[in-house]
């Protein structure tokens, strides 16, 4: 196990509720007292989106109810395409000395060689959420297990029960996420999985970044250059929103269905009021600490195998709410 010399940064639950207006910032803890518990670090992306506050406070409840198995330091970034920012708090966790790094990466490739360092370090490092890049993992020699769902199938499923109440040679559009992002990626082909097989023409596909302003704007445009679209298909529950607002704009709230990706709470309301078709559960409140425990575990058996594991996905629709 590393030592833990130095000052660590890190989050209160008071600042992850402050993160849900995108002002959060990593606080400064204690230095080590020495307690030889492993010190294990999660990384998020913006903290801005619900879906990670969530992740961040149920790692946090995780912790204070085995508070005597290991410490945690919670960092986010306020923008998710900040990526230099997230590189920054990789390397800030390194040199404090943390013994584990668990990371939902802002981007598949841009992250892998500080964390390739990291390891170097002596320090386990556990991918969560967006899978790193294969090939650039392959590049730098780096061996990163992913703790997470099969976004592709769980976009899929959202989108063949949007298909169930659409019709073939209907028109759809996409809101996809950072187009470099693995779970954004995969999340599109599941999407484009079930129009195809459903026979429904995916018209426009354009990239909101994962932000509810863009999307905003971006489904605005959708709705006016293609008039005759009947859903949008919204790679992640803040874009969901975005294109719900864009969509009531145009006074097209009873034509043009939505769905989404993360079963954040605005979400929820939406479809048990009608105004979005469904979502996708990953269990944000979970995931982290899927990811915590895989590295408390390699931590105590630093011979046993490393290998990524598959968390749960799960479709959300009015009748699972009720």
């Amino acid at each position: 196990m590393r030592t833990f010399f130095s000052l660590c940064f890190g989050l209160s639950l008071a600042a992850i509720a402050a993160g849900c207006g995108g002002d959060s910032e990593p606080a400064a803890d204690a230095p080590s007292d020495g307690d030889g518990k492993p010190h294990v670090a999660l990384i998020m992306k913006s903290l801005a989106n619900e879906f990670f506050s969530t992740m961040a406070a149920g790692a946090e409840n995780h912790q204070q109810e085995h508070a005597d198995e290991y410490r945690l330091t919670v960092n986010g970034i306020k923008d998710e395409r900040d990526l230099a920012r997230q590189v920054a708090l990789v390397e800030e966790m390194v040199a404090s000395g943390v013994d584990a790094i668990v990371i939902a990466p802002a981007d598949s490739k841009a992250l892998v060689p500080v964390l390739k360092r990291a390891q170097d370090e002596g320090i386990i490092v556990i991918n969560i959420d967006n899978r790193l890049d294969a090939d650039v993992l392959a590049d730098q020699g780096a061996t990163i297990p992913f703790v997470g769902p099969d976004n592709r199938a769980g976009a899929r499923k959202v989108a063949e029960y949007l298909a169930g109440q659409l019709s073939k040679g209907d028109e759809v559009v996409v809101l996809e996420g950072i187009r470099t992002s693995f779970n954004g990626q995969q999340r599109r082909l599941g999407f484009e999985d079930a129009m195809q097989a459903a026979g429904i023409e995916i018209v426009d596909s354009q990239s909101a970044q994962w932000e509810m302003s863009q999307a905003n704007q971006i489904a605005s445009s959708m709705l006016s250059e293609h008039p005759d679209i009947k859903a949008i298909l919204a790679c992640n529950d803040s874009m969901a929103m975005g294109a719900m607002a864009a969509v009531k704009a145009a006074g097209r709230t009873d034509d043009v269905k939505i769905i989404g990706f993360d079963n954040i709470s605005a979400v929820q309301d939406a479809i048990r009021e009608g105004r979005i078709v469904a979502t996708a559960d990953q269990h944000g409140d979970q995931l982290a600490v899927y990811g915590i425990e895989y590295a408390l575990k390699l931590l105590a058996d630093p011979e046993s195998a490393v290998e990524d594991r598959e968390t749960p996905v799960d479709l959300i629709t009015v009748e699972e709410l009720q």
